[in-house]
């Protein structure tokens, strides 16, 4: 059975990190109650949701995937840029180290995990503002013996590579091609996103079946039409912190 390592939502989210939305009055109940139907949603999957506590005085922590990686063969733990979510990893680690051998990024690097995604041996790492040529570098080293590839991707106008694009089935992505080019992933297929839903890409596949929001009407439609089969939750409140479906959970062994 899949574990889904989750972080309740911090009282102190509205002191989040913000760097391509306004702020924005976030409704915490209402950002706790959808993070517990999104758990909820992991669990009707399949997994065994392991839901850390909240932690008060960090903004950003319930996005555990930002803190670290995980692979079949073992977990690296992360070095965000923003320097408010550095003590976000090592309870995550705690969280890890009974499951996966552990491996850490180090200075001068930053990675977010948002900027990783793993598809198949490959790993595609964004270099965006928040992940830096010296994860690359270190991502390789810790990787390439392993069996896997790791490309750099260029990423433009969002957050991390996981907001332009996502893997929807095991030969697809969903992605928003203003943001990322989507030659980067050939030979997979690619679906474009509907261009009035820019941040319609991130999707997380659990089994055969994609967590995705509620409010990308459009894409929805589109994703739908390709066959792929969707969880549909509310994560309004989480996405005014620039946050999305895959950000709040780490997928062990899916």
């Amino acid at each position: 059975m899949p574990i889904a390592i989750t972080r309740k939502v911090s009282p102190a989210i509205t002191k989040c990190e913000l760097t391509h939305l306004p702020r924005q009055k976030i409704d915490f109940a209402l950002a706790r109650q959808q993070h517990l139907a999104y758990e909820q949603c992991l669990e009707s999957l399949g997994c065994r949701v392991h839901s850390l506590p909240a932690e008060p005085a960090l903004p950003d922590s319930v996005f555990v995937e930002d803190a670290a990686i995980v692979f079949p063969e073992l977990a690296i733990i992360t070095r965000p840029r923003a320097k408010s979510r550095r003590a976000e990893v090592e309870s995550i680690a705690d969280a890890l180290r009974p499951h996966r051998s552990l491996q850490h990024i180090a200075a001068p690097a930053t990675m977010d995990g948002g900027d990783v995604l793993r598809i198949g041996r490959k790993v595609f790492l964004g270099q965006s503002t928040r992940t830096n040529g010296h994860a690359l570098e270190q991502l390789r080293a810790a990787l390439g013996p392993l069996g896997y590839e790791v490309l750099g991707v260029s990423v433009k106008g969002c957050l991390h590579l996981k907001s332009a694009v996502t893997q929807v089935d095991e030969n697809t992505v969903l992605l928003n091609p203003n943001w990322v080019d989507a030659r980067a992933f050939g030979p997979l297929k690619s679906i474009d996103i509907a261009p009035a839903e820019p941040f319609a890409a991130n999707a997380l596949l659990v089994g055969k079946t994609v967590i995705y929001p509620s409010v990308f009407f459009e894409t929805r439609r589109r994703l739908e039409e390709h066959g792929i089969g969707l969880a549909i939750i509310n994560v309004s409140e989480l996405a005014k912190a620039e946050g999305a479906v895959t950000c709040c959970s780490l997928i062990l062994g899916a």
